[in-house]
Parts: structure tokens; sequence; C-alpha cells
């Protein structure tokens, strides 16, 4: 069985966005000298952390919904609404990082974006159970 590109792309780019968020927490942590375990220090890391939190949070929900949906329902439609995801969430974290309070609007398109495809995942699931 050969997976879908367009979604396989996507969890690639999820993986770029989850190190980005990473190397910023890292920097944050050199730039405001807060030494691990420490999750909190300079108003900046901590924003930077939240960041981070938030988008594995998101992360874990949204990469089987993609990969439901593009299985069951529609490649074209998972690539599309999870690039949408995959740029809301690039918007939210640098929206965040800059003013935590102008991160709303990311948000909610991150969230629509998951779910449609969740949505739709569901939807194709129960086409396919009840097709038999």
């Amino acid at each position: 069985m050969t997976l879908p590109a367009g979604p396989a792309l996507v969890t690639l780019a999820t993986c770029l966005l989850l190190f980005g968020c990473a190397w910023y927490v890292g920097m944050c942590r050199g730039k405001y000298g807060i030494k691990a375990p420490a999750i909190s220090g300079h108003p900046q890391f901590d924003i930077a952390y939240r960041v981070q939190m938030n988008t594995i949070e998101s992360t874990v929900a949204f990469l089987p919904a993609l990969w439901v949906a593009a299985l069951y329902y529609s490649v074209t439609w998972a690539t599309s609404l999870g690039a949408a995801w995959v740029l809301a969430r690039v918007w939210f974290a640098l929206a965040y990082a800059r003013n935590p309070a102008s991160r709303g609007p990311a948000f909610a398109l991150s969230m629509g974006a998951w779910g449609l495809l969740l949505g739709i995942g569901a939807w194709g699931v129960l086409s396919a159970l009840l097709e038999g």
C-alpha cells in the first residue's frame, strides 16, 4: 500500500514546526539564563515554552485526524486542510511570541481546520462502516 504524499508532506511540515518551537525555547533558555529543568523564569521564555507546549498538545489531536481524513475521505481535502492547520499554527506561534493577546484568530483558524479534518474523517469512516 502506498500512502499519499500530500499528508506525508504536511506531517513533515508539522515536524519542522515542532522543531522550530523547540529551537525557540532553547534560544530563550540561553538568552534569559533559564537552566533546565526550570520551565519558568522570564516572561519571553514563558511565552516560548507555552507556544511549544500548546503546539505539541494540538499536534497530538491533529495528526490522527489528518491521516484518517486522508485515508477515509479525500487526500486532497486532508492535504489542503492540513496545510491550513500548519500555516495557522505558524501564525499562532509568531503572534503569541509578539503579543500573546493577538493569538486568537490564528488559534481559531487552526481549530477550524482541525475540526473539519475530524469531521470529514469521521464521515469517511462511518461511510466505510455502513458500506460494509
